[in-house]
């Protein structure tokens, strides 16, 4: 695949999808957007968003959150899935944020990843958000970068390595919101494999 084909097909997925807000987008803390990306996995945006914004209304940062108890916090993140595993880990990940570094948020890849609940996708989509130059690979960006031949992999980490070989990095963090956007625009495999052959034929 060649590099400027890869960013004209990027360019035409960007026009190609709805204006809507992520669940990592828009918190007024890197703590507020590690939380609600560890609570969006496998749950729709539309629902961990609002689930989100109630639970910062009562813990907004990592020292109230360390201290909630297990019992409050599964009663208010109920509708996202896996609420039992994902209340345990965001407590437990408070709690290590508060004591480890001195309650902020590390901004450190290798760092991340010593966090309960936070694996390389939680990271890398973290990291973007916040200004980082990496690439989150999730369901919608293995989909669509192997229809349209940017990666040969399903294998997550393989993936980032393929695309960070194809992207120039000033393109990375684009990478991930341009594609789950057009992923959530388009919710039919049907018509998003038509959407995508359509792109793949851009040269």
């Amino acid at each position: 695949m060649n590099p400027k084909t890869a960013l004209k097909q990027l360019r035409i997925l960007g026009k190609n999808q709805k204006e809507m807000r992520l669940a990592a987008e828009s918190w007024s803390s890197p703590f507020q957007i590690l939380i609600s990306t560890i609570m969006s996995a496998r749950t729709r945006d539309e629902v961990t968003i609002p689930i989100a914004e109630k639970l910062f209304r009562k813990y907004p940062d990592s020292k109230k959150l360390a201290k909630s108890k297990l019992s409050e916090i599964q009663k208010i993140i109920r509708p996202v899935n896996f609420y039992k595993n994902k209340s345990k880990n965001i407590i437990e990940c408070s709690k290590q944020i508060v004591k480890d570094y001195d309650s902020k948020v590390p901004l450190n890849f290798e760092e991340l990843i010593k966090l309960r609940g936070v694996g390389r996708k939680t990271a890398n989509v973290f990291l973007s958000e916040v200004g980082h130059k990496t690439i989150g690979v999730d369901t919608h960006v293995s989909y669509i970068s192997q229809k349209l031949g940017w990666t040969k992999h399903k294998n997550p980490h393989k993936i980032e390595k393929d695309l960070k070989s194809l992207f120039p990095k000033k393109h990375w963090n684009r990478i991930n919101e341009t594609l789950v956007r057009f992923g959530k625009t388009h919710t039919s495999r049907k018509e998003k494999d038509k959407k995508l052959e359509e792109i793949g034929r851009v040269r």
